[in-house]
């Protein structure tokens, strides 16, 4: 398991990268949750295999096709034992 947190920057509020989200963590396998912040970043949580993770980040980079991805910041955190992906 490699829990991360990221950060997305960026337009990424109002073009459906949340939604996005859900369904391409579901995809591979990738449990977590995804929310819109205050200051217009979208901040997410991913856990599962590395390369489920890997995979995933990689993909955030693109997002949906309206959307604008700036940076992705990323860090360690720890597990969230979450039983899927979920919007929050």
């Amino acid at each position: 398991m490699t829990p991360t947190h990221l950060i997305i920057h960026g337009r990424v509020q109002g073009v459906f990268y949340r939604d996005w989200t859900v369904k391409t963590a579901r995809q591979l396998g990738v449990s977590g949750w995804v929310r819109n912040l205050p200051d217009g970043t979208v901040e997410a949580h991913l856990d599962g295999a590395a390369d489920a993770v890997e995979a995933m980040i990689e993909k955030m980079h693109d997002g949906p096709l309206a959307a604008r991805v700036d940076r992705i910041d990323h860090s360690k955190a720890q597990p969230q034992n979450c039983a899927t992906f979920e919007r929050r």
